[in-house]
């Protein structure tokens, strides 16, 4: 009997793959496989996509192992993926013609910026639901047209963020296709209509024959044919709309927040779409065109690899909640996580990493906390544009790596002013991915864990004189 589902998710840092038994109600095996980004100039970041493939495929086949299974009894496999990542490759020597052009990387911002500023910008933006940015994949692709020698000209060149190109792997080479929630994120993507927009390829000077086939998120996909069994495979997802799935936020008005690389909170919103100033509109999970407001944050734990990689004051990530709870305080020390620019609600490609506010007395626990606490303040900051826009919060679900360091809930849930509510099981945007999976074979997830809730313990005049002072900062990482 057919009883397991797969998730593949393929982060910035890593490929995961988890294996769920439908039967139990719960996820048998996790493996994690880490692979390095590369840095060729201040502000590019670049991925390999051999490496992400090869990760992937060795993450899954160590959890199938690990659950003591046989690819006989898998009922299904999910991808969710890091959103924005552009790949380009050759559909028929199935070769990358350049590194994958990962989500924070800033290479385009020159570009964009002239775009932002032309007459085009407002018909991207309604057509879209976001603003135009280097983020997005569509300067991202162009650039590698223009910059790879003869790309322009190969016809066989095929253009994919990570859940394509991982789908186009595991068919071999048969199935070429996304979901709504990754076109959506493209620049591409006519989000009201629903398909590919040729007016915008137009304008990022995109050939439409290299865009992949668009389904919904729970939809037969193919089948995974590089193990003797072929495995259906009915479900993909971005990773932040898959953990809004995987979080239960199904109804309009229910939001998550995930810590992971960065950080980004969603807001359902249902049917009708809604834009608000700051924010994106982006598409979820859905069999129907349905949306999201979303903010986003470019740099969050990967501040935390900064620390353990790159400053070396720390060696592993667990040291972090006893730094900072070794003080009282920063002491009035502030960090910005700019290093590729500021998201919501500033969209300033040009602001920089900062660290202000260091006294002769500042030590590694004061910056340690510092950096953490970046994380909630950049939250607090898309909660403020949330309440703009109608979408105040009572409550925020929060889930991703970082959100077990428990400092950094009860410092959100205090500056936030409402409770922050964790489940035991941090891994919601994997659960997104096993549930939309399961769901086309009318398969129902219900492995659920309790909450942790953190409840705001600061008075309020506090929380908003640290908060002043963050703006502060912010404003001195933008002086360029």
């Amino acid at each position: 009997m057919k009883r397991y589902i797969i998730a593949l998710d393929e982060g910035t840092t890593s490929a995961r793959a988890l294996v769920y038994d439908t039967q139990e109600n719960k996820v048998v095996s996790v493996v994690n496989k880490p692979f390095k980004q590369s840095y060729p100039h201040p502000g590019w970041v670049e991925q390999d996509p051999a490496v992400i493939w090869s990760m992937q495929f060795s993450a899954m086949t160590e959890a199938i192992g690990m659950a003591g299974i046989n690819v006989r009894e898998v009922l299904t496999i999910g991808i969710t993926n890091q959103r924005e990542t552009v790949v380009v490759w050759d559909k028929v020597t199935g070769k990358a013609v350049y590194p994958a052009i990962v989500w924070q990387c800033n290479r385009t911002a020159d570009f964009c910026g002239k775009l932002l500023q032309s007459e085009l910008s407002d018909t991207i933006t309604k057509k879209t639901g976001l603003r135009v940015d280097s983020y997005f994949s569509a300067s991202k692709l162009a650039w590698i047209l223009d910059n790879v020698q003869g790309a322009r000209d190969n016809e066989n060149l095929i253009f994919g963020t990570v859940d394509t190109y991982l789908l186009w792997k595991l068919t071999e080479g048969r199935v070429h296709a996304t979901d709504y929630t990754n076109a959506s994120r493209t620049l591409l993507y006519n989000i009201t209509e629903g398909k590919w927009d040729e007016e915008l390829c137009k304008i990022f000077n995109v050939p439409m024959r290299m865009l992949p086939e668009v389904h919904p998120s729970s939809h037969y996909y193919g089948e995974c044919d590089i193990f003797d069994e072929p495995i259906p495979i009915t479900a993909i997802a971005g990773d932040q709309q898959s953990a809004l799935f995987g979080q239960g936020c199904h109804t309009p008005g229910s939001a998550k927040n995930t810590y992971g690389t960065g950080c980004f909170m969603l807001v359902n919103t249902g049917e009708h779409r809604r834009d608000s100033e700051g924010l994106l509109t982006t598409l979820s999970c859905s069999d129907k065109l349905t949306y999201a407001l979303e903010g986003s944050v470019f740099n969050a734990g990967s501040t935390i690899e900064w620390l353990k990689n790159e400053l070396g004051l720390i060696n592993s990530h667990h040291e972090c909640e006893p730094l900072a709870r070794s003080i009282d305080g920063t002491d009035g020390v502030y960090f910005v996580p700019a290093f590729s620019g500021l998201g919501t609600p500033y969209w300033d490609s040009d602001a920089r990493g900062t660290i202000t506010g260091l006294t002769r007395g500042s030590g590694k626990a004061h910056i340690v906390r510092a950096v953490l606490e970046a994380m909630a303040y950049s939250v607090c900051d898309i909660a403020e544009a949330m309440s703009r826009a109608g979408e105040a919060l009572t409550s925020l679900k929060v889930d991703g790596g970082v959100s077990k360091n428990s400092f950094l809930m009860q410092f959100q849930a205090d500056l936030l002013g409402v409770p922050v509510l964790r489940s035991e099981n941090v891994e919601a945007t994997a659960m997104g991915a096993i549930a939309l999976a399961g769901k086309y074979f009318g398969v129902e997830v219900q492995e659920s864990s309790p909450f942790v809730t953190f409840e705001p313990s600061m008075a309020r005049s506090r929380a908003d004189e640290l908060i002043y002072g963050w703006k502060r900062a912010v404003e001195k990482a933008r002086l360029r």
